[in-house]
Parts: C-alpha cells; sequence; structure tokens
C-alpha cells in the first residue's frame, strides 16, 4: 500500500492554502449531499455520511454549509442533485488512473476530464479498463507523534486491519470497508489518536515509469483534482524518495 502513503505525503506536504480552500469546501459539500441522497440525512444511521460530516469537519468547515448540503439532498431545500461517475483512464507511460467525480452535468464533466487526460498525453479508457486494478479499503491514518507504532500496529491487527503501512507518518491502517468504523472505534476507545478514517480505492500494485513520466502523471493527477467535479483521484503510480522530496518540496 506504500503507493498510498506517497501520494498522502504530497498532498499534506504541499497543505492547503486560503486559494484552494473554497473549493475543498464545495468538493466536501457534493460528498456530503451524494452520501445523504443515497443513505439518508441522518449520520447515525448513515455510515458514509457520517464519514463525509467528519473529514469536513477535519478541515474546519462551518456546520451551516453541511447542514444545507444534507437539506438540499433530502429535499429539504432547492438546489442541484449531484450523481457520482468513476472515470478510468491511463496516464503517460501506461500509469493507470480513477477519477471519481460528482456532478449535476455528465457531459461537462466527462468533456472536461478528457480534456486534461488528452492535453497531458494520457487516454480515458472504457468502463472496467483500469478499475480491475483497484480494491476499495477503509484506510486510517494515525500521527506517529507520542506513540510507539508497533503498539498501535498490534492493536490494529486485533481491532480487525488486514494491513498497517507504519513507515508513513501518519501510520496508516487499512482494512475492510466494513470493519472500518470497528477498527476506528476500537483505537478510540484504546486512547489512540485519530487524524482521519475514510475509504478509498488503492492499486492493488504500483507501476513504476522513468522520472519525466512520473512528474507528467503527477501534474496529471494535480490537474484533475483541480477540477470543481472531480472528488479524487487515485493511481498506481510508483513513486521514488527522491521524487517525492522533488514534488513535496
Amino acid at each position: 500500500m506504500s503507493g498510498h502513503s506517497k501520494w498522502s505525503q504530497i498532498k499534506r506536504q504541499k497543505g492547503v492554502n486560503d486559494v484552494k480552500r473554497g473549493a475543498i469546501f464545495t468538493k466536501m459539500g457534493r460528498e456530503i449531499a451524494v452520501a445523504a441522497r443515497a443513505g439518508g440525512g441522518d449520520p447515525d444511521g448513515n455510515f458514509r455520511l457520517r464519514l463525509a460530516i467528519e473529514k469536513a469537519r477535519a478541515a474546519n468547515m462551518p456546520a451551516e454549509p453541511i447542514k444545507r448540503a444534507i437539506e438540499k439532498a433530502t429535499g429539504g431545500g432547492e438546489g442541484e442533485q449531484f450523481e457520482e461517475i468513476i472515470y478510468e483512464g491511463y496516464g503517460p507511460g501506461g500509469v493507470a488512473l480513477l477519477v471519481e467525480a460528482a456532478t449535476d452535468n455528465r457531459n461537462r464533466t466527462a468533456a472536461e476530464v478528457r480534456s486534461i487526460f488528452t492535453k497531458a498525453g494520457g487516454q480515458l479508457a472504457v468502463s472496467g479498463a483500469v478499475a480491475w486494478q483497484f480494491e476499495q479499503r477503509g484506510v486510517i491514518a494515525v500521527p506517529l507523534a507520542g506513540i510507539d507504532p508497533d503498539e498501535v500496529t498490534l492493536l490494529a491487527i486485533d481491532a480487525g486491519a488486514s494491513d498497517v503501512e507504519s513507515d508513513a507518518d501518519p501510520l496508516e491502517i487499512y482494512c475492510e470497508p466494513g470493519d472500518l468504523e470497528s477498527v476506528r472505534k476500537a483505537l478510540e476507545k484504546a486512547g489512540v489518536a485519530i487524524e482521519s478514517a475514510d475509504q478509498a480505492m488503492l492499486a492493488k500494485q504500483t507501476m513504476a515509469v522513468d522520472a519525466a513520466k512520473a512528474r507528467q502523471n503527477i501534474r496529471l493527477v494535480e490537474h484533475l483534482e483541480d477540477l470543481e467535479d472531480v472528488q479524487r483521484v487515485t493511481s498506481n503510480l510508483e513513486i521514488s524518495e527522491e521524487l517525492l522530496a522533488e514534488v513535496a518540496g
């Protein structure tokens, strides 16, 4: 799972500036709306919605837009209705990419995603061409400060986790999607501080390309993530420590 850890490190080290904060809140609002529309507006009975709300709160998203997103999605207010779409494609060198979007206009989104792939030297693929290279997992991030990684690893495994990336900072714990809530609760009960808990599509195996193509793929991912309709992008790109330091710097 080291590929996921490297992508996470790039995003953390680059940070989130004020210019992009509004765009991030927009994406989180859409994620909340999609979750509420699919499973209802009660976070106690809708685990996906609860995760989306917790992620928004962790990013300091105000309570009012969270409430408004839920109300609009469940019929309590007027506004767009978003649908989920997953685009599959290849970046330079054949790197596999999954692009998860929440959109109120699938034609617009498809055109924008296709344009970015083309300009980056990649291409969109048909449904199913890329998805088989990824699997959905629960991912829990635990800050390393003041903890014993071995102890947390044992706690996580005992709670039902299937894998732990102990070399990552924060430490990353992986589990089946259905076990995410129980593993998180077990860690919290043991006094372990949790930075985030979410479901994600992770590459089963990473793919190495030369440095030039790796940089092109990183830029491709960044351009896709800059689209308002795109919620997240997952890649199977293998990133070297040298390239990680260069990009994060």
